[in-house]
């Protein structure tokens, strides 16, 4: 029997799938341009926004005759033992591809925002603890362990990472953001890309873009950043994870931007992102993206002018389930309202995909092989590493850290004794596991109280829980005081819960009014501290939250952010003295509670000054984060009036780093840019580079960052991204407000433009220290 060409795995997969769609009936090659979620609940509280009003019905034996584009969460909709799960992946495949005519599968898709969002799944750490860690490598190796997992069972493509830039910190989906910074936000994010990519499983970036500018941090809420904003705070993240990551997929923004909804948006989804930056891959929708454009957006009458509007705009695929892409995009291409070379275009590009990954060949298979753990030892071990990498010590000003290993101990708080409060919001136990009460946890998840009594055996810890984490109640203050009091140090766990759509005080559509503390924690707090015994704040939480108020009141104050199923041994591991802190702050910790929206990239006007009464100088800074340890930073200045280099020329800046503690530990090294005068206001500072340090005590180490005038790149005021001469500050910094070292520079010749292809990454060289630094 003659093989058909696009069965033929020796020809190249754009003729394969040429072959295959001039085969195709207008119904086969829609049907590769929509979801199904099979086993959604179209009552009670869902997972998606508006998920009860926007499912659609369909009978499932008529529908895949014709094929089948994307089968949606078929882990993560409801609790299933993953080696039984995978089998009936394997039997709805084989399902799909009898019932049409070319025999080829779904592409099944699964969120794994912090691991895979599955029953017995790995929970790590949310992404901004990545940020806090400041390690991508081990990003990475997370990426390639959720990656393996993913294809162990049959999962081809994964809904992450989200790669927005916190511009409010009152958005409820901070915890799933990996930073205010889009520096820090595409390196790591690009990590998490290839370490998933190189599992075989296509990443899907999001939410591009603008989502996290939300106006007034309300989910979903318009955009109103400019055209600068957009181009050199919320883009450049998505470019690293593109060009260095390989990322195969995009997922349009729920939001518009300037009044413009970006799953209906050209300039962006096509002009930009295809022709501009050189895109192949598929753009998704977000859940119900395209039906939000008829009855959220109503920039589109009905649902085939929804469909019309989004594949116009080059959305490829409508995700979860179908609803504009069916049938009313058959009829309206029928009816000649559509071009079909719309549907064209993005059944194109959708099974050029399938083809990447192998499921347009004849010896296609679907069944599992070996056995399926998804959460071994070797993930928990890496979980642990992550955790421990991400708790940010705040501050220690007189030494109670680490604690004694036979103290008094009272642990207080909501957040000590629950495991849900090591997990964000799209974590099964979070996400979906609620909905199940009578199903057991399916992972071990150790509370920071049950770890702290592991870790310090011969202490005596008491528990009292004090409140509960968002309700008004005071009545547990007096046992949490009498406990408190009866101690030599109070452990204070305080924190977030995570949920959905109002569920939680942190997660997807639980966003916050202020930067208070939630409840009355902030009560009981004060209640401890006027206790007069020496208090530890631990939070555990999706955001931060404004501590000005007992700035030099407490004994010591640790920031995690839901550090994942090992994060309360991470935590306890920090409070014994086990774990040296080396977490640094991806997000600015305010003073005051009000005051928002505030990030650091601010210009000269966004910072204090006699203007305005209002200071909205943070308590700690971006990149802030204290050790155990001492380190010595040595750093001799080139030429001390300072170097001159081209526009498009290179500038190496080297400092010695030297553990002069008694006890191994991690410095951050950061370089920040300096802009004194620009033709646009620029932020006044702004991260450029960044290298993680492991040091023995007495280690000296030598870190060189490569600056090229290309960092020193933005938007001018006719929207070209150009290098201007003018003078430069280089800044080595432990935070962005704790400067080190400084070196100068001149940038001369002609204004530069640079384009997609510049330089993003400040590459840099560690090495042992020569005799003349050590």
């Amino acid at each position: 029997m003659t093989t058909a060409p696009w069965r033929d795995p020796a020809l190249p997969a754009a003729a394969r799938v040429d072959d295959l769609l001039s085969r195709m009936t207008l119904e086969e090659k829609t049907a590769q341009l929509y979801g199904v979620w099979v086993g959604a609940s179209t009552d009670g509280d869902g997972v998606a926004p508006l998920q009860r009003e926007m499912t659609a019905d369909y009978d499932w034996d008529e529908l895949i005759t014709h094929g089948l584009g994307q089968l949606t969460r078929p882990f993560g909709t409801a609790p299933v033992d993953p080696a039984l799960g995978a089998q009936a992946l394997a039997r709805a495949q084989r399902r799909i591809a009898e019932a049409g005519r070319f025999g080829i599968p779904a592409l099944a898709h699964e969120e794994c925002l912090a691991g895979f969002t599955a029953w017995q799944a790995t929970a790590y750490p949310v992404p901004l603890a990545w940020g806090a860690a400041f390690d991508p490598p081990l990003v990475e190796e997370m990426g390639r362990r959720i990656g393996a997992d993913l294809r162990a069972v049959g999962v081809h493509q994964g809904l992450a990472p989200v790669l927005d830039v916190v511009r409010d910190p009152r958005w409820g989906r901070v915890e799933e953001t990996i930073g205010e910074d889009p520096y820090l936000v595409g390196t790591v994010g690009a990590a998490y890309v290839r370490g998933l990519e190189s599992a075989g499983v296509v990443a899907t970036l999001k939410h591009f873009a603008g989502y996290a500018a939300s106006a007034g941090a309300r989910n979903l809420a318009p955009v109103r950043a400019g055209v600068r904003e957009f181009a050199d705070v919320t883009l450049p993240p998505f470019e690293f994870a593109l060009r260095e990551g390989g990322a195969r997929s995009v997922m349009a923004a729920y939001t518009d931007t300037d009044g413009i909804p970006a799953s209906a948006d050209p300039g962006l989804l096509t002009e930009l992102l295809r022709e501009q930056w050189g895109f192949t891959g598929t753009v998704v929708a977000d859940y119900f993206g395209v039906g939000f454009l008829q009855t959220q957006h109503r920039v589109a009458g009905t649902e085939a002018e929804a469909a019309h509007a989004a594949l116009a705009a080059g959305l490829d695929v409508e995700l979860p389930t179908l609803k504009c892409y069916g049938k009313p995009l058959l009829e309206a291409v029928r009816a000649g309202e559509v071009p079909e070379e719309l549907v064209d275009r993005a059944a194109r590009r959708v099974l050029l995909q399938k083809c990447e990954l192998g499921l347009l060949d004849e010896d296609w298979g679907p069944e599992p092989a070996g056995r399926i753990d998804l959460d071994s030892t070797a993930n928990r071990a890496l979980a642990r590493r992550l955790a421990e990498e991400s708790v940010v010590l705040l501050d220690n000003p007189d030494g109670v850290l680490p604690l004694s290993p036979d103290t008094r101990i009272a642990v207080v708080g909501p957040r000590a004794a629950d495991a849900l409060a090591m997990l964000g919001c799209y974590s099964f136990p979070s996400h979906v596991l609620t909905h199940h009460p009578d199903i057991p946890m399916g992972i071990e998840i150790p509370t920071v109280l049950e770890a702290l009594r592991t870790e310090l055996p011969d202490a005596k810890v008491t528990f009292a829980e004090g409140c509960g984490v968002d309700d008004p109640g005071t009545g547990g203050f007096e046992e949490a005081v009498a406990r408190t009091a009866e101690a030599d140090v109070c452990v204070a766990v305080l924190g977030d819960r995570a949920g959905l759509f109002g569920r939680g005080t942190s997660g997807e559509g639980c966003d916050a009014t202020d930067l208070q503390l939630p409840g009355v924690q902030g009560e009981l707090l004060d209640a401890l501290v006027a206790t007069g015994v020496p208090v530890v704040l631990v939070l555990l939480t999706g955001r931060p939250y404004a501590l000005g108020r007992w700035h030099g009141r407490l004994a010591a104050a640790v920031q995690a952010f839901f550090p994942g199923e090992e994060g309360g041994p991470a935590v306890a591991g920090v409070l014994s003295g086990r774990v040296n802190p080396s977490g640094r702050l991806p997000v600015s910790v305010p003073q005051v509670p009000g005051g928002q929206p505030w990030t650091y990239l601010q210009p000269p006007l966004g910072l204090a000054g006699e203007v305005s009464n209002l200071d909205p100088t943070p308590l700690y800074a971006f990149g802030h984060g204290r050790s155990y340890t001492t380190f010595a930073w040595e750093y001799a200045a080139q030429d001390a009036a300072g170097a001159e280099i081209t526009t498009d020329g290179s500038y190496d800046v080297t400092v010695a780093v030297r553990n002069t503690g008694d006890r191994a530990g991690a410095e951050v090294v950061q370089l920040y840019l300096h802009d004194p005068v620009a033709t646009v206001t620029r932020p006044d500072v702004r991260l450029i580079g960044y290298q993680r340090l492991e040091l023995d005590p007495g280690e000296t180490r030598r870190v060189t960052f490569r600056f090229h005038a290309d960092h020193s790149a933005f938007t001018d005021r006719t929207g070209r991204r150009v290098v201007e001469p003018g003078a430069l500050e280089l800044r080595l910094a432990a935070s962005s407000a704790e400067v080190r070292h400084t070196a100068r520079l001149t940038l001369t010749g002609p204004v530069r433009e640079v384009g997609a292809d510049r330089r993003l990454r400040c590459e840099t060289e560690v090495a042992p220290a020569t005799e003349e630094t050590a």
